[in-house]
Formats: structure tokens, C-alpha cells, sequence
């Protein structure tokens, strides 16, 4: 009984740190749901990453459906960087059953706390100047080549490839935060989903109660913070969330090394 509340526990938490993530600034579930499992649950990290990849869905579905409605998503844009996300998922998933567990788990632990930091010190409150001028063909290049990057780590890294795409978005493409972490989320659903898929399909499916409860506490948190999100200023969202993901890395970076 105890390691049932225990693994309860364990699931609510990583839900809640993914879910206010994915709402606040379009980061993806795994980032934080993958050394989550692996560190306090003992999961194989390519079983993680699959039920992060699978929390991701539903949390990325209804944020975006709630920036939707503040008209804070470009939908012909996100398209074209979708069919590069989507184009190299499969690739980096298949490529990832390569990757040793430790290697897979090790990578998800640390960039929890790089981004965290990154969000804390150098927060993206506006995008660069001059950066939404560019023509719509070359909007289009960079869309496509930058999503296929995106669609590589994701598959690879378990990652839905938020903050990536966070950055692709507002230093590339010149969108501001709001509109950014819209289409980001957009993306994310279908990215996901392909991720989610491949990595059923290559390995056989993960316990079915831990999935059950990360997408659903996922989910729930999600919807909160998006709501929060679409009415706070950017740089408090950059803060909040990284203050979260800080503090999570931290503590699975120390409990990593005992």
C-alpha cells in the first residue's frame, strides 16, 4: 500500500511540474515527467519517455485550445514547422533505442535544471528586433528546417521539443511570447502524438497505471496554468517556470548522485 501512494505521489508531482511548464511556456512534459519516473520510480528511461510523450498529448491539446481562444496561435505557420517536427520524430525515436537507459535518464535530469536557469536568467520577454520582417518564403525555410531539428530531439530525447521551439519561434521567426508559446503547444500535440506512437511501437507498452495517472495530472495542471498564463505578463510566466524547473533539477541532480 505504502508504494502505491508512494508511486501516486511521485505521479502527481511530475504531472503538476509538467503540466505547469507545458501551460506556462510550452516546455514539454518530459522534461520533467521522464526523470521523475527514472529517479524515484526506477522506470527504464525509454519507458519515461514514452509515458511523458504520451502526457504531453492531451496537457499540449488543451493549452493550445486555451491560447486558441486569446487568438495567441498562428496556425499556418505552426503547420509548416509540424511537418519538419513530425518529419524527424520517428527518426530520433527509433534512433534512441540505441541510446542507453542511463545516457537517456541523465540527459532528461540535467536539462531540467539548464532550462530552469535559462528561463530565470535570460527569460524570452519580446522577440528580436527586425526578426518578423523577413520574407514569407524565408518564414517558411526556417519553419521547416528548424522543425525538423526540433522533430529529432524530440524523438531522441523524449523532449516534445517546447523550449526548442520556444526559441525557433521568438529568435528566428520574431513572434512574441504569448503567440509563441501557442503555436508551440500546437505543435507539440502532434509531435507528441507521433513520439508517443513510435515508441509503443518499437517497445512494449509501459505499466499502464503510471501512464494513466501522469496524463491525467498532466492534463489538469495544464489547463490551470495556460488559464493563469493568457492573463500573467511574460516575464512572470519566464519566472515561474523557471523557478520550478530550478528547484526540480536540483533535487533529482542531488538525489541522482547518492
Amino acid at each position: 500500500m505504502n508504494e502505491l501512494w508512494w508511486e501516486i505521489l511521485i505521479c502527481f508531482l511530475a504531472g503538476a511540474g509538467a503540466g505547469l511548464g507545458t501551460g506556462f511556456a510550452g516546455m514539454s512534459a518530459a522534461t520533467v515527467i521522464s526523470p521523475m519516473l527514472v529517479t524515484f520510480l526506477d522506470l527504464p528511461a525509454y519507458d519515461a519517455i514514452g509515458i511523458a510523450l504520451a502526457s504531453d498529448v492531451l496537457a499540449s491539446a488543451a493549452s493550445a485550445r486555451t491560447y486558441a481562444k486569446s487568438g495567441a496561435i498562428d496556425i499556418r505557420n505552426g503547420i509548416v514547422m509540424m511537418c519538419g517536427v513530425l518529419s524527424m520524430t520517428m527518426v530520433g525515436s527509433w534512433l534512441s533505442t540505441m541510446v542507453p537507459n542511463s545516457t537517456l535518464g541523465g540527459f532528461s535530469v540535467v536539462m531540467t535544471l539548464v532550462l530552469g536557469l535559462r528561463f530565470l536568467f535570460l527569460p524570452i520577454t519580446s522577440p528580436r528586433h527586425g526578426m518578423g520582417e523577413c520574407s514569407r518564403a524565408v518564414q517558411f525555410v526556417k519553419g521547416a528546417v528548424g522543425g525538423a531539428c526540433i522533430g529529432l530531439i524530440c524523438g531522441f530525447f523524449g523532449a516534445g521539443g517546447g523550449m526548442m521551439m520556444l526559441m525557433v519561434l521568438t529568435l528566428f521567426l520574431g513572434y512574441e511570447l504569448k503567440t509563441a508559446v501557442g503555436t508551440s503547444v500546437f505543435v507539440m500535440t502532434f509531435s507528441a502524438l507521433t513520439g508517443a506512437v513510435s515508441h509503443f511501437a518499437l517497445s512494449a507498452p509501459p505499466r499502464p497505471d503510471l501512464l494513466v495517472l501522469c496524463v491525467v495530472f498532466t492534463l489538469i495542471w495544464a489547463q490551470i496554468a495556460a488559464k493563469i498564463a493568457t492573463r500573467s505578463t511574460p516575464l512572470l510566466l519566464n519566472r515561474l517556470t523557471g523557478m520550478i524547473l530550478t528547484v526540480l533539477g536540483i533535487i533529482l541532480i542531488v538525489i541522482s548522485l547518492h
